[in-house]
């Protein structure tokens, strides 16, 4: 390691200002930063000087992105295998191997397909400026794939992926000046242009369209395939949503409905992972160990985690309080778990850039985040996941949150300075 940290230094001098090979600086800058610690500080300009860049944050967070990451490849194999044995009650943790491969011919394309595609974008960029890449998409071309459906078509990811760069960073100065989380921006731009490809039953196992339409044809399939439905939680928690919900053919009251939506999606279930949904959204229990990570390095929100999932609760024990349907009938707990409520919470909500930087501010940011998740995926039938319109939104909302908070502090200390 040290023989090749030498040979780059030794040819710093041709990339650096006047030398051979200075358009080629930003390559040079963004490989060497990557691979060693730069060999500079700040002197003027910051209040901290630490021996962490920022390429070492990001990479923190993608070793906390890591649990998450490695569930999603096996679940995605799980219903991929299932829907070819159209079997929805397909045991899970059988056949480990057969799923892994299947989940990895799945998730690692769209991983090549976004980092290929935003580094690409970001490159082209760096160029055109003469500086080295930007960090913050380590951990965006990350994200892109993980909040994915299974089914999305690659080309789809490549499209938001380099709409999300251009549109949602560049044209605001790049890394650390986008007002809108990057890896959200790509989802809701799929979202809006592509909607039947981002909801709906079938975009969430792969391959499950196509053995649908096979189906059709063939009365062997179809029966292999009779009651098999690719609906996640939120969507069948979204068919609540009117006052009696039909269960075998037969109307039952609220408290039956929520009573059948327990028993197929129990609690553990959600907990564990084990259910349908975006590739890296499903399992709270490898998000909470990629939230500890986060927390335990620093680099993570504490106060913008808690203050999401206090929101959202607090928003389901409302509802529940409220009552009229089933929807508004499920317990406040069943919230955080099912949708990529903690997902949002942990990964995205606390995006350094587009949240709320004062202490205040966090614990505004992430409580209405939580609550507006909550409302939007509960009254809104059309639209059952509330988490990435509710921290988009807020994203907006954050520098106005800290305007007010600055002020707020400005005006008590004034009038404690007139009181001395």
């Amino acid at each position: 390691m040290k023989f090749l940290e030498k040979i780059v230094k030794k040819n710093a001098p041709k990339f650096a200002k006047g030398g051979k090979l200075e358009k080629w600086y930003p390559l040079y800058e963004t490989l060497s930063t990557f691979a060693f610690t730069p060999n500079h500080t700040t002197k003027r300009g910051a209040h901290i000087r630490d021996g962490v860049d920022l390429k070492r944050t990001m990479m923190t967070v993608i070793i906390a992105l890591i649990p998450a990451l490695l569930f999603g490849i096996y679940n995605a194999g799980h219903w991929d295998l299932a829907v070819e044995l159209g079997n929805r009650d397909l045991p899970f943790w059988a056949d480990q191997g057969e799923k892994i491969f299947r989940g990895l011919m799945i998730v690692l394309p769209m991983i090549v397909v976004s980092y290929g595609v935003g580094l690409g974008m970001e490159f082209i960029f760096a160029m055109r400026a003469g500086h080295g890449l930007h960090e913050g998409f380590l951990v965006s071309g990350m994200l892109i794939p993980l909040i994915m459906p299974a089914d999305v078509p690659l080309w789809m990811v490549g499209v938001a992926t380099a709409f999300a760069v251009v549109i949602g960073k560049e044209i605001f100065g790049g890394t650390g000046m986008n007002i809108l989380n990057i890896a959200l921006t790509a989802r809701a731009f799929l979202f809006f242009a592509y909607p039947t490809s981002m909801s709906g039953d079938k975009v969430w196992m792969s391959g499950l369209e196509d053995k649908q339409a096979l189906a059709e044809k063939s009365d062997a399939v179809a029966q292999q395939m009779d009651g098999f439905s690719g609906a996640t939680a939120l969507g069948d928690a979204a068919s609540f949503m009117s006052d009696k919900m039909t269960v075998a053919g037969t109307e039952v009251t609220s408290d039956a409905a929520v009573s059948a939506f327990e028993s197929t999606y129990s609690q553990m279930d959600a907990f564990i992972g084990m259910i349908p949904g975006s590739i890296g959204e499903t399992s709270v229990i490898a998000i909470l160990i990629g939230a500890a990570l986060l927390l335990f390095t620093g680099v993570g929100s504490l106060r913008i985690m808690a203050s999401f999932f206090a929101g959202g609760w607090l928003m389901g024990v409302v509802l529940n309080a409220v009552g009229g349907n089933p929807y508004f009938d499920l317990a406040a707990e069943y919230h955080l778990l099912i949708g990529g409520f903690a997902f949002g919470a942990v990964f995205m909500a606390t995006d350094p850039v587009t949240a709320a930087q004062t202490g205040v501010g966090k614990l505004i940011y992430g409580f209405f985040g939580g609550v507006i998740a909550i409302l939007i995926r509960v009254l809104n039938p059309a639209y059952p996941e509330g988490v990435m319109l509710a921290i988009l939104f807020m994203n907006v909302m954050a520098p106005i949150i800290d305007h007010y908070v600055i002020q707020a502090n400005v005006k008590r200390r004034m009038k404690r300075l007139k009181t001395a």
